[in-house]
């Protein structure tokens, strides 16, 4: 089963930004976590440029009683309280935990579509 999700976050950095999420549920579930990738491309310590997602439900601490919506909850909370210690994106993860000043404005600059560095991101608010 293939499905997709959008996250909207009404609080935290990434508020009014809209985020894609495909999923990808095996036959097995739910003895094997879904399969996530993030379609928009954001500029986020969890989430890599490629749409790979760092959260921890995903991995190692999958179990078959978790379902789709703690996921989906799992994923709000990485928009919420981004994890600069168990990074993807590990400028992201870096300007995060030495400058969030620095952080707050470049999320901005990627969610209304412009450059962080050499990477050009879509507007997504």
């Amino acid at each position: 089963m293939n499905f997709e999700v959008s996250v909207k976050p009404d609080d935290g950095y990434y508020h009014n930004g809209t985020f894609a999420f495909t999923f990808h549920v095996s036959p097995v579930y739910p003895h094997e976590a879904p399969k996530v990738k993030c379609k928009t491309k954001v500029y986020h310590p969890n989430i890599d440029l490629e749409g790979n997602v760092c959260l921890n439900i995903l991995r190692e601490d999958w179990k078959p009683v978790l379902n789709i919506n703690t996921v989906i909850y799992g994923l709000f909370h990485l928009f919420t309280e981004p994890n600069s210690e168990d990074p993807l994106n590990h400028d992201a993860a870096q300007v995060l935990r030495d400058n969030p000043k620095l952080f707050e404005t470049n999320v901005r600059r990627a969610m209304t579509g412009g450059y962080v560095g050499q990477t050009f991101f879509p507007r997504c608010i």
